[in-house]
């Protein structure tokens, strides 16, 4: 029998930008459909006039602090100053101030832009950067900020409050994509719960697709779908930020990584899975697939409805009137139940699972006392 994936039957929305190529690969190969749509797009790094103006305003009045927060935005800074003629004067400045690297890899760009800096927090976490800043004394120091994308939430508030002047240093900027189409066929797929998880590795790309939907009056249907049904795996804290403001609860790996975040998904989807004893066989109701007995079956869509209206109450009879109900596009044609539901039996590949209850309806084949472990039916 083959092997199945962790991920295998579940669809998982990926909305970055940069890197998504190894996001996705990495998802497919445990099984995932992938529904890629880019939130954002990033502007070229020596297209940008405000990172040269904020890097002529730090070589004309040197900072005595500078926080690097991103490998890529830092390696892309001293190479778009490399570009325009002034790089070596910014390595200089760079080298003279207390130089903060947020993590290993920030670390690893900072050296190999022939730099070293002077602390670096093994967690990651820009919040002990802060800490360690706040406890030096930062009154009346000039301290110099790479933003990664967006500014970050409370960090330069809090060094402004404690009397630095902060100056922001916008490495890259996001913007929306010029092609709007494959954002707005995720933010559909979220709200019919056509996808089981969205995958966000910036903040930006997590702002961008609330902002899409709600441009198109659908703010509060993705938002519903992601507070309950569509599991929403950001990379890291930050990340999450702008889904936290709107009460939508996350997922993140420890290690804020794009690796950690496919190994969480393989754990968590599955675990979000209805698994039910029906009719002496073991049923886990994945996305868009159902496993019986280890064996994966796609189910189409219609199918899909009829079986979580059915596990919702296991053993109990659904009415022909309430599976219409949930028949995407059904009408009110009952007849449509019927031709779903042998469509349905027949994916299966086993009929008894489903047993008609005569001018009632129909019900799951449901068997508690088989011993199969099951649980309440969750997700979308």
């Amino acid at each position: 029998m083959h092997q199945v994936g962790p991920l295998e039957g579940f669809t998982v929305g990926v909305t970055a930008a940069r890197r998504a190529d190894e996001l996705g690969a990495l998802l497919r190969r445990r099984g995932a459909e992938v529904l890629h749509a880019p939130a954002l797009r990033i502007v070229p790094l020596a297209d940008d006039g405000e990172l040269l103006a904020a890097t002529r305003a730090l070589l004309d009045d040197r900072p005595d602090v500078v926080v690097a927060t991103t490998a890529i935005g830092f390696r892309g800074w001293v190479e778009a100053a490399d570009g325009w003629g002034l790089g070596d004067t910014l390595r200089a400045v760079l080298g003279g101030a207390e130089l903060l690297a947020r993590g290993p890899k920030v670390r690893g760009a900072v050296r190999a832009a022939g730099l070293t800096e002077d602390w670096s927090p093994p967690s990651e976490s820009l919040a002990e950067v802060l800490d360690r800043l706040l406890a030096e004394g930062v009154s009346g120091r000039r301290v110099a900020v790479q933003l990664h994308g967006e500014p970050v939430p409370g960090f330069v508030e809090s060094l402004r409050d404690s009397g630095a002047e902060v100056v922001g240093v916008p490495v890259y900027r996001w913007l929306p994509p010029e092609d709007t189409a494959p954002l707005d066929r995720l933010v559909d797929a979220v709200v019919a719960r056509a996808v089981d998880a969205v995958t966000f590795t910036s903040a930006p790309a997590a702002a961008s697709l609330l902002d899409r939907a709600g441009q198109r009056g659908l703010r509060d249907d993705l938002l519903a779908a992601l507070r309950r049904d569509v599991l929403a795996a950001c990379v890291g804290p930050v990340t999450s930020s702008p889904l936290a403001a709107h009460d939508v609860p996350s997922v993140r790996p420890e290690r804020f990584r794009i690796g950690p975040l496919v190994q969480l998904l393989c754990a968590e989807l599955p675990g979000r899975a209805a698994v039910l004893p029906v009719a002496g066989h073991r049923l886990e109701i994945r996305g868009h697939a159902v496993l019986v007995d280890g064996e994966l079956r796609p189910v189409p869509p219609a199918g899909m409805a009829l079986l979580r209206a059915l596990a919702r109450r296991p053993g109990w009879v659904v009415p022909r009137a309430d599976l219409l109900r949930v028949l995407p596009g059904a009408g009110r044609d009952e007849h449509a139940v019927e031709t779903a539901m042998a469509r349905l039996r027949s994916a299966l590949g086993r009929p008894r699972l489903i047993q008609t209850v005569v001018k009632r309806g129909y019900r799951l084949a449901f068997d508690p006392e088989s011993g199969a472990a099951h649980g309440e039916a969750a997700g979308g």
